[in-house]
């Protein structure tokens, strides 16, 4: 009798143990090591490239954009309520990664529209070029109501993309107007590498 409960004392000793042995196998293998490979890289990714917006009027930003004389600059008017160019503003950020020092790549936001603050949009501004990555793009939101930049900037909608040679001149402005008349269809960031490879290579046989 008294070895028959020393063998089932033992015999639930040796599965206890067996038990306790899986349970932290599984804890090691399913719990704590992809979150200490992940959540790092991830952090750092995060701080590596940050968006940073400047809010700026209209004499602000024609000052900024006469400050990279020089290089080729892209400018990119657009806004968060404009389809066409969310959908098309990925294409900024390619360019920028693509010739990287040699173009200055510029957002211009028209999300203001006089009402309130600008800092009123600037979550929505910034959450957005956050998505798509747009760190390495100089960012700027209008200071200006919308209707007043269109003004100054002599435009009608966005989107609109402008290229400005190293000299400084304007050499294509990507509008509805030009898309009508000169490609009968809605511009893409294919269209806009296109002149910015044809200034790339014209300054390069100079």
């Amino acid at each position: 009798m008294i070895c028959s409960m020393t063998r089932n004392v033992w015999f639930l000793k040796q599965l206890l143990l067996f038990a306790g042995a899986i349970s932290v196998a599984s804890c090691g293998w399913f719990g704590n090591e992809p979150v200490d490979r992940v959540a790092p890289q991830t952090v750092q990714q995060q701080k590596s490239n940050p968006v940073s917006v400047v809010i700026a009027d209209h004499s602000e930003i024609m000052k900024r954009i006469a400050s990279h004389r020089g290089k080729i600059v892209v400018l990119d008017c657009w806004s968060t309520s404009c389809p066409p160019c969310v959908r098309e503003f990925p294409g900024l950020v390619m360019l920028q990664k693509e010739y990287g020092d040699s173009v200055v790549c510029l957002s211009l936001s028209f999300d203001y529209e006089g009402f309130g603050v600008p800092e009123d949009v600037l979550p929505p501004v910034r959450k957005f070029l956050e998505q798509v990555s747009a760190g390495s793009i100089e960012n700027l939101l209008n200071r200006d109501g919308a209707d007043s930049l269109y003004t100054k900037m002599n435009l009608t909608s966005v989107p609109v993309v402008m290229v400005w040679d190293r000299d400084g001149t304007l050499v294509q402005q990507f509008d509805d107007d030009y898309a009508n008349k000169k490609l009968g269809r809605a511009f893409t960031y294919d269209d806009v590498r296109q002149v910015v490879e044809q200034v790339t290579q014209s300054t390069v046989k100079e």
